[in-house]
């Protein structure tokens, strides 16, 4: 019975891609930003290969590699959750998704305004925590929707918990995902609910995603199809707009993904559990917190000997991410297009370099041959 156990950890990357500097990130590197920090301690990964892998020359990588590492390119056009996650499982964007640097058009935010009943405040790009902090009165005061964006193709709505109570601000974010379709037809709508008062606010882990439906077929389909399963831990249902997803969970935190990851690999089940750990990403990388984004490097490599403890001799360990969020770049606050890790550990993998891809879809590509499936999607087996 082949299993295999696929984690992201979100915006883990190694450094700069060639054309970084095509979108801004000239010079990024999230693992070597956090590498800085006295609380990164990775044992486990260095041991499979994860300080082996080529253009990681920051620090040392061990002598004998007990996993298979490669470094992988990102082919598609963007550095987002949603085109990472799809290049993967199998999809090559080649068209950049959408993005609102200006804010959204005047149709758009009226459309939304009229279906709502509500209005809107801001309407540009902004960091999270700072526009509730700065608008957050002023919602509480009128009701009126918080609606920014970022340098990603994402229309986010903020609320007060107690104004707008979750549930409420899930419908409003599928309204936006119905009128958000076509050239305004943005990765993601992005609920993020908040609590506090005066001034300071906090958003709560209630957070959910509304995703566009994958543009082509992914290793999620195809593993459906065969009659596998699909586990899905995180976001990885809300990314693929529920699609290709025979079972799900929910989670608040990365401590959370891998409890529930750990109570799947309990399972008996043949295909894919896909876990996003959201974290470094969510917490750490937009807010520029070195010390927090090594930290929480350091508790999933921690419970790594937990998770490897449970795998059976035909399951196969997958970890890597879909973009880099670098804590210590100062330009931005949001994502950069850097490579990213691939370590794979376990019985069937043969523990070497498999040097640099150039595509995230040979990793799903990886997966579907483990599992047998003859491939409908873009990339090639790593091994």
């Amino acid at each position: 019975m082949k299993r295999v156990f696929m984690i992201v950890l979100d915006s883990t990357g190694i450094g700069e891609m060639p054309d970084a500097a095509a979108f801004g990130d000239a010079g990024s590197n999230t693992l070597k930003s956090a590498a800085k920090s006295e609380k990164l301690d990775m044992p486990n990964m260095k041991q499979m290969g994860l300080f082996n892998i080529e253009g990681v020359d920051w620090t040392e990588g061990t002598a004998a590699p007990t996993g298979a590492y490669a470094r992988m390119a990102e082919a598609s056009q963007g550095k987002d959750t949603t085109t990472g996650h799809w290049e993967m499982a199998g999809i090559i964007s080649k068209n950049p998704m959408p993005t609102y640097p200006q804010g959204f058009p005047k149709e758009v935010m009226e459309e939304f305004e009229r279906q709502t009943g509500r209005g809107t405040l801001v309407n540009l790009p902004y960091s999270g925590t700072e526009v509730i902090n700065r608008y957050g009165d002023e919602m509480v005061a009128t009701g009126k929707l918080i609606v920014y964006t970022s340098a990603d193709s994402v229309f986010q709505i903020a609320a007060h918990e107690e104004v707008v109570p979750p549930e409420q601000l899930y419908e409003y974010c599928r309204i936006a995902r119905r009128i958000l379709q076509g050239e305004h037809a943005v990765g993601r709508v992005i609920a993020r609910p908040f609590i506090g008062a005066d001034g300071n606010y906090t958003r709560t882990p209630r957070r959910h995603d509304f995703s566009l439906e994958p543009t082509g077929t992914t290793i999620l389909d195809q593993i459906l199809e065969a009659g596998q399963s699909v586990l899905a831990v995180g976001k990885i249902k809300d990314i693929f707009a529920g699609r290709g997803i025979s079972e799900f969970v929910y989670t608040e935190n990365n401590a959370e993904g891998i409890e529930r990851t750990l109570e799947y690999m309990d399972r008996d089940f043949e295909g894919l559990c896909f876990t996003n750990l959201v974290d470094c990403d969510m917490i750490y990388g937009h807010r520029r917190d070195i010390d927090g984004y090594a930290a929480a490097l350091t508790y999933f490599d921690h419970k790594l000997p937990e998770i490897m403890a449970k795998l059976r001799p035909e399951d196969m360990l997958i970890m890597t991410a879909d973009h880099g969020c670098d804590p210590g770049y100062v330009r931005t606050t949001d994502h950069t297009r850097e490579y990213v890790p691939f370590v794979a550990y376990g019985k069937p993998v043969p523990a070497r370099d498999f040097g640099t891809r150039d595509t995230f879809a040979d990793i799903g590509a990886t997966v579907l041959k483990y599992l047998g499936i003859e491939r409908r999607i873009a990339g090639t087996p790593i091994f």
